[in-house]
């Protein structure tokens, strides 16, 4: 048997493979649960009473539908509607009354990159001085960071056009 050179340990390593029998597989994977809270739409109630819906990740200039539930509130009832604001890129298209609340949807352009919050004022339709704001926020990525997986509730309905400097027939001054 050859000496060991001064200053080298022996390399010993060891795997061990599970034998295949059921039950020893059995505990070793991963449960996940039938619908993971990380993969919804999450409608939040502020301390002031308003709402928060965090919608996920979105991706810049595409056009997006999300649907949410809002829990019923007693100052609104059951009659409410979105009041008409100026904001090109978020804009109410339904409110339907549920037992449990309001399904809410509505449509959102991303338009510029990084942590996103749009806001849409809802008011009773028997008590105009009644309201309710609701904040949308996203995380919009920019258009190299790929296509990002969508929550349960958000849906991908279009696609701005993409500019691109490169292809532009614009040279600038010679």
């Amino acid at each position: 048997m050859a000496a060991a050179k001064k200053g080298t340990k022996p390399k010993v390593a060891g795997v061990r493979f599970a034998t295949g029998l059921p039950e020893e597989a059995a505990h070793n994977h991963v449960h996940f649960e039938d619908k993971l809270h990380d993969s919804v739409v999450m409608v939040s109630q502020e301390a002031d009473g308003n709402f928060l819906v965090k919608v996920g990740f979105l991706k810049i200039l595409h056009k997006y539908e999300i649907a949410f539930t809002l829990p019923l509130n007693q100052k609104l009832g059951k009659n409410i509607s979105a009041v008409p604001l100026p904001n090109l890129n978020l804009k109410v298209t339904t409110i339907n009354a549920l037992p449990e609340g309001h399904s809410i949807k509505c449509e959102y352009t991303a338009h510029k990159e990084g942590v996103v919050k749009e806001e849409m004022i809802l008011t009773s339709e028997t008590d105009d001085k009644t309201f309710l704001r609701v904040a949308v926020q996203a995380r919009v990525l920019d258009r190299h960071h790929g296509t990002p997986m969508l929550l349960e509730g958000v849906r991908c309905i279009g696609a701005e056009p993409e500019y691109d400097s490169e292809q532009s027939d614009w040279h600038g001054f010679d």
